[in-house]
């Protein structure tokens, strides 16, 4: 797929670029990126410039993943970087992305990254025909699980030993978000099950 650009109110998305390699470097030089994301750590300016330059071309280009960077349109400011993975999008019935996120420390608390969330996931849902949207966080990752349930995720569990973080494997939340849930259609219908 060729990259695409999304706007909303306050932020623009758009593919990342070798001028934005500082930036991501930088950002990611927090503990709490390192700790709760699956970035390298110590993460060097090459890796943000193999994330740039490589990988997230490779990933728009063999429809595995689309990734933006996030940034404050008044500004230009580099928010975070937000993007669909684990896509089962093309050529499979399934048809569902995994949503993941990370926010400059900067530039938290302002309600970016559930803008930019909403945004991905209106994309996802209504051009790309996602019929399933999810979301994984270690235990204990609050903001990210905050961000979620902003964004409209539903809470269905915990999972043992989902995530691998640094040689460990680690227990995860996961919640999910249907086209139902904002009254978009679906191309499969939804049976839930019955509650008792």
């Amino acid at each position: 797929m060729e990259p695409v650009i999304l706007t909303t109110e306050r932020l623009l998305l758009r593919p990342l670029e070798p001028r934005d390699t500082d930036d991501v470097h930088t950002a990611c030089q927090d503990p709490d990126i390192q700790r709760w994301t699956s970035v390298p750590s110590p993460y060097r300016r090459e890796h943000a410039q193999a994330f740039i330059e490589r990988i997230s071309p490779d990933g728009w280009r063999n429809d595995t993943q689309y990734s933006f960077g996030v940034f404050t349109k008044d500004h230009g400011q580099l928010v975070g970087t937000i993007g669909l993975v684990r896509l089962a999008l093309l050529h499979t019935e399934e048809r569902q992305a995994e949503l993941g996120y990370w926010t400059a420390s900067p530039q938290r608390g302002h309600g970016y990254t559930t803008e930019a969330s909403r945004a991905v996931c209106q994309w996802a849902f209504t051009t790309l025909g996602v019929q399933r949207m999810e979301w994984y966080a270690e235990v204990g990752n609050a903001a990210s699980r905050a961000v979620a349930l902003k964004t409209g995720f539903r809470m269905e569990g915990t999972l043992r030993a989902r995530i691998v973080h640094q040689g460990v494997r680690r227990d995860a939340w996961i919640g999910a978000l249907l086209p139902s849930d904002w009254s978009l259609e679906s191309a499969t219908p939804y049976l839930p099950h019955p509650r008792p």
